[in-house]
């Protein structure tokens, strides 16, 4: 039933939770749009359709990982060659986790994540690769046993909290970076608890625990007490113990 000949558009109105008023009310509705046939293409790149899309990310991501024993995810650089020291670390790191009673978690990705993840496999374990959309297309690496694509990469970073007991990080790069202090900052603030952290090199990140202790916390940026939230060690027997005493596998 259309609207009489020079009467007034409302108000004032209601599209589900959301009301618009004066020159923010638009013409039609929400099922009148979605039942046309006209039109082009441009709505499935809108905010809310997008919210569908993360919506399904965490369903599928949920689904698949819902059953995983518990698990520790090992990060690391998708640069780090085969056969070196830092990728053989990552394979011994990933069949000694197994052995610990432990499914391995790692971003899919090549370098030290097929490492961590060709470990796993190796010692008849449980591999996980949660692969991330980006314009370099990588994809998972052939190690993977349950594998996860996403397109966003705050989805992506959820399935690793909540699936994994705790995190085994390995010399990596700024997506490295960005998922070490993501954890920190969770278990910093108490939004995650009984969570180990352990970074494997010691001279690698020997450096960056030198800047956080003289500079971060020296200028009151942090607390002392935030250098106890990780561990540093270059050995894999050590590295498994100490995730297995925190979190009580």
């Amino acid at each position: 039933m259309g609207m009489p000949e020079g009467a007034r558009g409302p108000e004032e109105q209601r599209l589900g939770p959301v009301i618009r008023r004066r020159e923010q009310v638009q013409p039609g509705t929400t099922d009148q749009r979605l039942l046309d046939t006209e039109g082009d293409s441009e709505w499935v790149h809108t905010d809310p359709w997008r919210v569908m899309r993360i919506q399904s990310e965490f369903v599928e991501g949920f689904g698949a990982l819902a059953e995983l024993p518990s698990a520790i995810a090992v990060f690391g650089s998708a640069r780090t060659p085969a056969g070196t020291v830092e990728y053989d670390a990552g394979v011994r790191l990933g069949g000694a986790l197994v052995d610990a009673g432990f499914a391995v978690i790692t971003g899919g990705g090549p370098g030290a994540m097929e490492a961590a993840n060709k470990g796993a496999r190796e010692a008849s374990g449980v591999s996980v690769g949660l692969g991330i959309e980006l314009p370099f297309e990588q994809g998972l690496n052939p190690h993977v046993d349950i594998g996860v694509n996403f397109r966003y990469f705050f989805v992506r970073k959820t399935m690793f909290v909540k699936y994994a007991q705790g995190f085994v990080v390995l010399p990596g790069g700024l997506g490295t970076l960005d998922e070490l202090f993501e954890a920190l900052t969770l278990v910093q603030t108490r939004k995650v608890t009984r969570f180990p952290i352990v970074l494997f090199g010691t001279e690698y990140w020997g450096g960056l625990v030198d800047w956080l202790r003289g500079t971060v916390v020296a200028q009151g940026k942090a607390s002392e007490t935030d250098l106890l939230l990780f561990h540093v060690t270059d050995d894999v027997e050590e590295a498994v113990a100490l995730v297995t005493k925190e979190t009580g596998n």
